[in-house]
């Protein structure tokens, strides 16, 4: 089974190109398929009276993504063998990604907007939508609008919206629930932290796509709210689940190359002990 790992920046890269690239090489590096940026200008993603109360929100102009940066994100990702994503956050950006993305994103707080969903699906790229604070009702009616717009590459992702999520809360068998709702392929968009969980939905719920946080080293701006991975502590968890699912095998039971030597360490069946009689000469000198 492969899995398809996406690499969330979010607002981590900082305005800054040079590291906004660095995530690209990284995601690349530790075996990432895909990276995803954000694209939304605060103006229209709040309302004027909460940006006006609320500082900490206003503050948030701060993480905007610089049109021209998607360009060059686009190339260098072509250049790694990444797919490259954002997630608009407003109608405009739908066109403004066109060139650039493999496939749009959409976040779980936009999940209910039925004008953003058909924009996206009308470019007849692929759709990876999140779920968070669903419930089972405006989940099908998201799909519903998807598909009848003429979709026909849906993602459906699991995903508490908790930054962080307690893995207690992770309620991973909704993963099967939602399938069985939507009759759609459902992956997991990790905000645990945690590899057990990453784990779990992989080998107990099938998932075929995992979206998680990721910052370089730690000096993002939503490191420090603890649902973001470092390249290496996500990089050992792609790698486990690759190894695991390569070792496998093709299931035939027959002495594989590296023991064959051993076979000759068995204990013979005439006297119960090692090694073979055939080989106890090469001792003798």
């Amino acid at each position: 089974m492969k899995v398809d790992f996406i690499a969330e920046v979010s607002s981590n890269h900082s305005k800054d190109l040079d590291r906004s690239l660095e995530f690209i090489n990284r995601a690349a590096d530790i075996g990432c398929n895909a990276v995803k940026f954000q694209l939304f200008k605060i103006d229209h993603l709040f309302a004027p009276e909460v940006l006006q109360k609320r500082e900490e929100i206003a503050q948030r102009k701060n993480w905007e993504l610089p049109l021209n940066f998607l360009a060059p994100l686009s190339e260098q990702c072509k250049k790694r063998s990444i797919k490259f994503s954002c997630t608009p956050f407003y109608l405009e950006a739908v066109k403004e990604l066109l060139p650039y993305v493999d496939f749009y994103k959409i976040a779980s707080y936009e999940l209910l907007w039925d004008d953003l969903l058909s924009a996206c699906v009308k470019t007849g790229k692929p759709l990876v939508v999140s779920t968070g604070m669903a419930t089972p009702g405006e989940i099908q009616h998201a799909v519903d609008v998807i598909k009848i717009n003429g979709c026909t590459d849906l993602t459906l992702l699991h995903c508490p919206s908790a930054y962080p999520t307690p893995y207690q809360e992770a309620n991973l068998s909704a993963i099967q629930t939602i399938r069985d709702l939507t009759g759609c392929d459902v992956g997991w968009s990790d905000h645990t932290v945690d590899p057990g969980v990453i784990h779990r939905s992989i080998h107990r719920w099938g998932v075929k796509t995992i979206e998680f946080h990721l910052d370089l080293e730690g000096d993002g701006e939503e490191y420090g709210s603890g649902h973001c991975w470092l390249p290496d502590q996500i990089g050992d968890v792609i790698k486990q689940v690759r190894h695991g699912f390569s070792s496998d095998g093709d299931g035939i039971k027959k002495p594989i190359s590296s023991e064959i030597q051993e076979r000759l360490w068995r204990a013979d069946p005439s006297d119960g002990l090692r090694p073979l009689k055939s080989i106890r000469e090469t001792f003798y000198d």
